[in-house]
């Protein structure tokens, strides 16, 4: 897709792995993340702006939130798995970029300037991240506008939740595999 890919010989050499708990960032800096699902032939990118970290089912998780009209949302559920992305910040505007409209009918992954690069698994990320997460799908769940109680929460579902294609979903995923650089 991206006519800018590093092969898998590459990638070993720009990145290690670590254990998930071995992750030294503060969780509140890790706040934005470009979102990227499927594989080398066909994938999607969004930039996330609301999640966690924690363990789900006793195992390193993630958890992020979606607008339920997403595309990466549909390939994250075709594929099962994702990566989350995170980038120094003189990488911030292209990681936007990512953000700035949707996948489904654009040539958006062909126009960013971040460099694919595939995984050992196949899952795709990006050579300039500093950090990367790969993730199994654990679980999606819309939350009900009911299970919320605070002003604040009730204000921002007040006017997030105003069209169906508006709710968010959150996605779980199971972290397997953490990419620090080289």
């Amino acid at each position: 897709m991206n006519p800018s890919t590093i092969n898998d010989i590459d990638f070993q050499q720009l990145f290690q792995s670590i254990a998930p708990e071995f992750i030294s960032d503060n969780v509140f800096t890790l706040a934005y993340s470009a979102i990227t699902a499927g594989k080398q032939h066909h994938y999607n990118s969004m930039i996330g702006s609301g999640g966690g970290f924690g363990l789900f089912f006793k195992k390193p998780s993630t958890w992020s939130l979606l607008k339920s009209d997403r595309y990466t949302l549909e390939l994250i559920q075709k594929e099962q798995s994702f990566t989350l992305s995170y980038f120094p910040r003189q990488y911030n505007q292209q990681a936007l970029f990512l953000g700035s409209e949707s996948g489904r009918n654009t040539a958006k992954m062909e126009e960013v300037e971040l460099t694919s690069v595939q995984l050992p698994s196949g899952n795709i990320s990006y050579a300039e991240a500093r950090l990367i997460l790969e993730c199994n799908l654990t679980a999606i769940t819309t939350p009900s506008p009911e299970d919320f109680y605070s002003p604040e929460a009730l204000h921002y579902l007040a006017e997030a939740y105003k069209e169906p294609s508006d709710h968010r979903k959150i996605v779980f995923g199971e972290i397997t595999h953490a990419w620090v650089k080289r």
